[in-house]
């Protein structure tokens, strides 16, 4: 970080480019001094989101969509620091100009002392370089009025600066963050809080606090609620087939060509024929 009007450098060695290294550098930043007014970065996907576009399509005459900000993004909104992106490299030129120094000097002042770590690294940078630095190459500002703004009852550092997402309290007063199950202190629970959406923040020191509200409840983690398991079905039985009635045994023996013809019925004594009239 570099201070537009005295051109003050503020920096450290990181293993990697990352949100919580910046959220580290920035805290460090504002309890020394102060909230600076603007923030003025390049665009990285960790101070920016850029919006999903397909590829054949130009983007003209689209109603802008607000995007979620990044986690940067939002902790600079709540402690009230605006940001601003340079569209090119050479809009940072401070930034630029400091990198070709820091290439050549401070890589052969750490040659000389012997860094072999990267805690020497930062032990030499703020004890050697940075001394320097502020002797040889900062100015005198333009104005003495100090646009830093201090921190406020109402800052806190350690729920802005760290990785917020929302969850849903469950009917159980449980809720899943990272792949875990928490369950809200008992004494905690107040009306409303069923199904609600509280504020989750992974703070740069590991812990996890829980905000409902403007109040904070306590939690801790616990074994998911085993599911019964449904008794084994019964198995179904054997479909009986009714049975058949018995019929009637007047036709048993009968055989058509055994039996006598209708000529001969007819010849029989007693036969009766009927005459239409």
């Amino acid at each position: 970080m570099i201070d537009d009007a005295t051109s003050r450098l503020f920096a450290r060695f990181v293993r990697h480019d990352s949100t919580e290294e910046n959220m580290k550098l920035l805290w460090s930043y504002l309890k020394q001094f102060g909230r600076p007014l603007t923030f003025y970065t390049d665009k990285a996907s960790l101070f920016q989101t850029a919006g999903k576009r397909k590829r054949d399509e130009p983007g003209v005459d689209k109603d802008a969509v607000e995007i979620p900000p990044t986690q940067i993004g939002r902790a600079l909104r709540e402690l009230g620091i605006t940001w601003i992106a340079a569209h090119s490299p050479q809009a940072k030129g401070r930034v630029e100009r400091n990198f070709e120094t820091a290439q050549d000097r401070l890589v052969k002042g750490m040659r000389v002392a012997g860094v072999k770590t990267i805690e020497d690294a930062n032990r030499y940078l703020e004890q050697d370089y940075l001394v320097w630095w502020e002797r040889e190459l900062t100015v005198e500002p333009a104005s003495g009025d100090d646009a830093h703004r201090r921190l406020e009852r109402s800052h806190n550092l350690a729920a802005s600066l760290s990785h917020v997402e929302t969850r849903q309290v469950r009917n159980d007063y449980t809720l899943r963050f990272d792949g875990e199950l928490y369950q809200i202190e008992r004494q905690l629970i107040v009306s409303r809080l069923r199904g609600a959406d509280v504020r989750v923040e992974k703070r740069l020191d590991g812990s996890l606090a829980v905000r409902f509200g403007e109040r904070y409840l306590t939690v801790s983690p616990c074994a998911a609620a085993e599911k019964r398991k449904a008794p084994p079905a019964k198995p179904a039985a054997a479909r009986r087939q009714p049975a058949r009635k018995r019929g009637s045994d007047w036709n048993k023996n009968f055989d058509l060509k055994k039996g006598p013809k209708v000529w001969q019925v007819a010849q029989e004594p007693g036969y009766r024929r009927s005459v239409a009239g």
